[in-house]
């Protein structure tokens, strides 16, 4: 195991892919990020520092990893899409966003696995998948969780569309409950509707004479127009690998950040990452043994991925980011240019993993929908989860292999 180690951003060469498709400079020497606020984080507890909604579990089973109340839910569907998403991103080849539909991102998730297991490499869930992924059968495609109460406290902001607006705010952070619920447990707020409809789990009888739970619009707690609230008892895809372990990781304002995205401190250490253009996708290799692959987005006709071999300089964990419309090509004028504070819903995402080929790197994305669909600016984007994962896998020493 690779423990999470801090490279501050000003320690690097920080540079960032533009926001309209075009890739800008960072200024290294103002590029620490400044900590974030608790954000209404509580650990698992001494030993995990996970949040309370853990899995707590083993690739066998779920343990004691939900709370007694949530556990006597059943779930209403056997939801195989989903089941099999849940063990494909537990074992290191992430399906993208869990939504229980064989799309891109899981079909290049199911080719990795088969890979690594060698099985003929479909991209379908054939016999052959099926029987080598029952060994997680234990594992439920979803489970119920209880938002914890503080996540009333947790700084949800109103975006604003303009870099004037958001270089204004603290940290670009979740915008509601319902948007960090649904980075929580790699997923989106549709889906989490679906597994909760009327506001409750699916599975859930309403109670006799209570009125069903409605939206609330206290923007102050939940963010605006969330869906969710603190406290609420919600059904979400059973994300597992959350654990993260006492002392594994060194920066606290980072550890809250992969206890948000659902993300744990044990990820294996790789030799070698490629990333391929033309399959969209991240391998990570163990000498020649395939442990993880993420689908991606790489490079445009504008901006192309550049080929060949590169290497890690190091990471940057919540980096801020320049916004320069010179460097865009959509104005000229040095007067808008703007500094942006760090956080999930930063242009780069949660982590900047920096490259000696310069002003490129891999980095997270707000807009975890789009991977693998809309092109970058060069750079190679993956989901903030994904994103965060790989940073706990490669280190300097780690070769990056870009190819058509």
């Amino acid at each position: 195991m690779r423990k999470f180690i801090f490279i501050t951003a000003s320690s690097l060469a920080l540079a960032a892919c533009g926001m309209n498709g075009a890739e800008e400079d960072t200024d290294a020497s103002t590029a620490q990020a400044e900590p974030a606020e608790d954000y209404g984080y509580e650990t698992y507890d001494e030993e995990n520092l996970a949040d309370t909604m853990a899995s707590n579990d083993d690739a066998q089973g779920l343990g004691d990893s939900v709370a007694e109340e949530d556990q006597d839910i059943p779930d209403t569907e056997e939801r195989p899409i989903m089941q099999a998403q849940v063990v494909l991103d537990r074992v290191g080849f992430g399906p993208g966003v869990i939504d229980g539909k064989m799309g891109m991102s899981t079909e290049n998730a199911l080719r990795g696995f088969q890979e690594a297991n060698d099985l003929e490499v479909t991209g379908t869930l054939d016999e052959a998948t099926k029987e080598a992924l029952s060994d997680w059968d234990s594992i439920p495609a979803t489970r119920v969780v209880t938002i914890p109460a503080s996540w009333g406290d947790a700084g949800f902001v109103e975006m604003p569309e303009e870099p004037e607006g958001k270089a204004k705010l603290d940290r670009l952070y979740y915008t509601s409950l319902d948007e960090k619920l649904a980075e929580r447990f790699h997923t989106t707020v549709e889906v989490l509707k679906q597994l909760n409809p009327d506001g409750r789990p699916a599975g859930m009888e309403a109670p006799a004479e209570t009125p069903s739970p409605t939206p609330t619009n206290d923007i102050a707690k939940v963010g605006l127009d969330s869906y969710f609230k603190p406290g609420q008892q919600v059904r979400v895809p059973n994300i597992g690998g959350d654990r993260i372990a006492k002392g594994s990781v060194q920066d606290r304002d980072w550890q809250r950040t992969l206890a948000s995205l659902g993300v744990g401190s044990d990820q294996p250490e790789v030799d070698r990452i490629v990333v391929s253009k033309a399959g969209k996708t991240l391998k990570a290799y163990q000498g020649e043994k395939l442990v993880a692959l993420f689908t991606v987005s790489s490079g445009s006709s504008e901006f192309p991925l550049p080929l060949g071999e590169w290497d890690i300089v190091g990471e940057a964990y919540n980096p801020p980011y320049r916004y320069d419309p010179e460097v865009l090509g959509n104005d000229d004028s040095k007067d808008n240019v703007h500094m942006l504070p760090p956080g999930p819903n930063s242009p780069v995402g949660v982590v900047w993993i920096d490259l000696s080929k310069e002003h490129y790197g891999i980095h997270g994305t707000p807009d975890p929908e789009t991977i693998g669909r809309a092109q970058s600016s060069g750079c190679v984007r993956l989901t903030n989860w994904d994103a965060a994962r790989l940073a706990g896998m490669v280190s300097q020493s780690t070769q990056v292999i870009f190819e058509a």
